[in-house]
């Protein structure tokens, strides 16, 4: 059998920038035990697999560990990948995914992709210091969502600067932490932490803004917020609350084409 495969970096304008995501197109669905083992060999964040289903597309995501409820970035390199080389034709695509319902993606100009991602529900908890443990500095604040919980510190340089026991935090039962805080030049920045699902470092969350754009709108009091992620990679992001919808808006682009023998 012989895939199509596709690299892209999304949430990036250049090549080495932001977060890289595997696309696997399909006709039809592997076994879920052959798409882990695919998701395993590109040894990615997240690998996605897509399939065509009438006017929508299918989609799933896996990291090297298991499959994800939902993905941002490998959705908005799908996205990308369906303009600008399986030949689909129109502005708007309209994926489906088993876990998490309808998520469209719009193609704006200038090569800008807008994902239309529900808004996540976070709730404020009390500080627990087992919690912490992982970290070299506790937060002020901390929220939980339905897959994240969310660390709020001070300052940027807060975010830079701290380190993280990631053997530490993978004890702790979640998808991965968000440490956040209002940026210097942008609304917020933030990093995410996995190693419960196989990420340790995530270059750039899209997922994780449907959490943060809920919390930093509330702070701030506005609804269209500029963001970037933090890691050694980096990536930048817009976000604009709709409702009980994210609209989350950045470009990407392709690092490698080929195909998979299996």
């Amino acid at each position: 059998m012989k895939l199509k495969i596709y690299q892209v970096d999304a949430f990036a304008e250049e090549v080495f920038k932001g977060n890289p995501a595997a696309v696997v197109p399909l006709k039809s669905w592997l076994s879920d035990e052959l798409m882990q083992k695919i998701a395993i060999e590109n040894n990615l964040s997240e690998t996605a697999f897509v399939v065509a289903d009438g006017e929508y597309y299918l989609i799933r995501w896996f990291t090297p560990m298991v499959e994800v409820d939902l993905c941002g970035h490998a959705t908005l390199a799908s996205a990308h990948v369906l303009f600008e080389h399986e030949d689909y034709t129109g502005d708007l695509i309209k994926f489906i995914s088993p876990r998490t319902g309808a998520l469209d993606v719009r193609k704006q100009e200038h090569g800008m992709l807008t994902l239309d991602f529900p808004v996540d529900e976070i709730k404020r908890i009390d500080p627990d210091s087992n919690m912490f443990q992982g970290f070299s500095k506790a937060p002020k604040e901390l929220w939980r969502g339905k897959s994240d919980y969310v660390l709020v510190y001070e300052s940027e340089d807060d975010i830079l600067d701290i380190h993280v026991d990631l053997k530490e935090i993978e004890k702790i039962k979640t998808r991965g932490f968000i440490i956040t805080a209002q940026g210097k030049e942008v609304d917020f920045v933030s990093r995410w932490f996995g190693p419960q699902v196989g990420v340790e470092e995530d270059p750039v969350t899209g997922s994780a803004h449907t959490t943060l754009t809920a919390l930093w709108a509330e702070k701030l009091n506005k609804n269209n917020l500029t963001a970037i992620q933090l890691s050694a990679r980096s990536g930048s992001l817009t976000c604009k609350l709709v409702g009980d919808r994210v609209h989350i808006s950045g470009k990407a682009v392709t690092y490698l084409q080929g195909d998979i023998f299996i």
